[in-house]
C-alpha cells in the first residue's frame, strides 16, 4: 500500500485524475484507519477508569468525606475557602444530590488540596458498542428483505440470512459511523 508521501509525489510528477482519484481513495482508507486508531487509543485511556464504576460515593460525598478526613470543621474549611458556612454545606449537599456544576467542584476540590478527575466511562466496550448497532442494523435490513420474501414464499434458509446479516455488520462498520446512529 501507498504512503500519502508516496502518492503526493505520484500526484506531484504524473498530475492525471486517475491518481488523485487514488490519492481520495486512500486518504478515505486512511482517515477510516484514523478513527479506528482514535477509537483504540481512547479505549485504552478509559481502562483505568473502568474499575471506578463499581465504587460508591462516600454517603456525604467526596467533599465532605474528604474534609473529615483531614479533621475540618465546615466553618474552618468555609474560610479557607472564602465563602459562608451556609454555602458549603450547600455545596456539599449538591453534591451528594448530583447538583453541583463541575466548576463549583473544581473550586472546592482546590479548597481541598485535590483534584477532580472527570471522565465518561463506557458500559462496555466502544468496539462492542459499535459492533451491536452494527449487528442491530443489519439484521433489521436483511430480516426486512427476507420478510418480503417469505411473503412471496422465497425466503432463503436462515443459513443464508445468518451470512448476510454477518456481511451487511461487516459493510456498515467500514463504512461512516455515523450512519449507525441515524
Amino acid at each position: 500500500m501507498y504512503k500519502i508521501t508516496d502518492l503526493l509525489f505520484l500526484l506531484a510528477y504524473r498530475g492525471t485524475i486517475n491518481y488523485i482519484v487514488l490519492f481520495n481513495r486512500l486518504t478515505d482508507m486512511a482517515g477510516k484507519e484514523l478513527k479506528k486508531l482514535r477509537m483504540e487509543q481512547l479505549s485504552r485511556a478509559l481502562e483505568p477508569y473502568a474499575a471506578l464504576k463499581s465504587r460508591s460515593i462516600p454517603a456525604g460525598g467526596w467533599l465532605r468525606a474528604i474534609r473529615e478526613a483531614l479533621g475540618r470543621s465546615v466553618r474552618v474549611q468555609a474560610k479557607r475557602l472564602g465563602v459562608s458556612s451556609t454555602v458549603l454545606f450547600r455545596s456539599e449537599q449538591a453534591e451528594v444530590d448530583g447538583r453541583i456544576t463541575l466548576a463549583q467542584l473544581r473550586k472546592l476540590a482546590e479548597g481541598l488540596d485535590c483534584e477532580v478527575v472527570y471522565a465518561l466511562v463506557p458500559r462496555r466496550s466502544l468496539p462492542d458498542m459499535l459492533e451491536q448497532r452494527a449487528y442491530a442494523m443489519a439484521k433489521q435490513e436483511v430480516l426486512g428483505v427476507a420478510h418480503t420474501m417469505a411473503l412471496e414464499a422465497q425466503r432463503p434458509a436462515d443459513s443464508f440470512i445468518d451470512k448476510q446479516i454477518e456481511e451487511r455488520k461487516a459493510a456498515l462498520l467500514a463504512g461512516s459511523w455515523s450512519k449507525l446512529w441515524r
